[in-house]
């Protein structure tokens, strides 16, 4: 599959839209918003708001469509400045690995998506600027990111041996809602540079998170490094004990680590999960939600409780960890199954989460490049924030 055949796609929606509704295709193609010079169409913003709802993506569609686009042309334009191009094959590379998250080819992938009403460029925009936007970080700061040899020792071992690592560690979850996301990391950040020792953690920890762990100083109890995100596990086992970690920012908040400790297995088997849970919307009342954990002592007991609700109220989930949203892996990795959470919140609703399972997933160990290579781009990735942090400051966005 090539370019021919997605402009074919693209070509044949758009023109089956002017000509059936000439006026309402108008209206689609009039700018919504300018980023510098460069136009965001009606069209745009409900092709990647569909999208957003296909990937199940958290937030409000379409406030996340329009921060999404114009983050898109703040790293287009850059790409521009710096001179970058892709080639068919990279985004064909692209798009294959993306669509192959969920098993399936970038054909099939473009088909399920046009049953949504999403065009086949749609999902390849995303891809390029994704792509693009990769290209101008490492260029621009890969020869600023140290990496030993001891850091991918280190990570090897983690990477190897998920299941012989327990951490021991404490949580701030600061909230870091629409538009005050930077101010939140700003906050996080300097308490990160601030902060010394456990007990300056865990007067923060009351002070500031919004986790059930705050009136406890933010203290977790020992927890197996494979139920963690990987982004997270490997950035607390970067800590010293009694360090702080760096913000790491998840869907929705900014969250702070303290390292207490660490227990190693020698003898444990290499291993990596998979998890399967479900995501209950209840309304946010005390005794509604004790009567619905009271009657749910696992995942299929709460197709009951949702009998009658929206189908959307009730969702399960299964897939590999590293697929699960940073707000609510962090969640998961604090459950047993059949145990449930309620920390996190959507549109008014709590977001009872109830881990169903945990298994053993096998995949190939990966070769010390490999992880060199994941060393480098979580170092990357806390500095391409404060690139794209850049761009936007400097940027004229503006309405017509």
């Amino acid at each position: 599959m090539g370019f021919s055949f997605l402009k074919r796609q693209t070509a044949a929606l758009v023109f089956g839209v002017a000509m059936a509704f000439p006026v309402m295709a108008q209206d689609l193609f009039t700018p919504r918003l300018y980023v510098n010079d460069r136009a965001i169409t009606t069209y745009e913003l409900e092709q990647r708001a569909l999208f957003l709802r296909v990937l199940r993506a958290p937030g409000n569609p379409e406030e996340e469509a329009l921060k999404a686009l114009i983050e898109d042309r703040l790293r287009q334009s850059e790409a521009e400045r710096l001179g970058l191009e892709l080639t068919e094959d990279e985004i064909l590379l692209g798009m294959t690995e993306f669509a192959s998250r969920a098993n399936l080819t970038p054909e099939q992938f473009i088909e399920e998506l046009g049953k949504a009403g999403i065009a086949a460029e749609t999902f390849r925009d995303f891809v390029a600027a994704g792509l693009l936007w990769r290209q101008a970080v490492r260029g621009r700061f890969l020869g600023q990111v140290p990496i030993s040899e001891a850091d991918i020792d280190k990570a090897l071992e983690a990477s190897a041996r998920p299941r012989a690592l327990q951490v021991l560690a404490s949580e701030i979850v600061i909230p870091a809602p629409e538009g005050q996301e930077e101010a939140v990391m700003a906050q996080a950040q300097e308490l990160s540079d601030t902060i010394s020792g456990e007990g300056a953690f865990a007067s923060a920890a009351r002070r500031f998170s919004a986790a059930p762990t705050a009136g406890a100083g933010g203290r977790l109890d020992w927890l197996p490094l494979a139920n963690l995100p990987a982004a997270i596990g490997q950035k607390i086992l970067a800590l010293d004990t009694g360090e702080v970690s760096d913000p790491i920012s998840v869907p929705g908040a900014v969250v702070l680590f303290l390292l207490r400790d660490v227990a190693k297995d020698t003898t444990a088997e290499p291993i990596a999960v998979t998890v399967e849970w479900a995501e209950f919307l209840v309304p946010d009342d005390a005794a509604q939600i004790a009567e619905i954990r009271a009657a749910s002592d696992k995942c299929t007991d709460l197709y009951g409780q949702a009998n009658g609700l929206p189908e959307d109220r009730l969702t399960v989930t299964k897939g590999p960890l590293a697929e699960v949203p940073g707000d609510v892996a962090l969640e998961l990795a604090k459950l047993d199954p059949g145990e449930t959470s309620i920390a996190l919140t959507r549109s008014g609703f709590r977001r009872m989460l109830m881990l169903c399972g945990r298994e053993a997933t096998v995949e190939p160990p990966r070769t010390r490049e490999q992880i060199r290579e994941q060393v480098i781009n979580q170092k990357l990735e806390g500095l391409a924030e404060g690139y794209l942090e850049e761009l936007r400051a400097a940027a004229l966005i503006r309405e017509p």
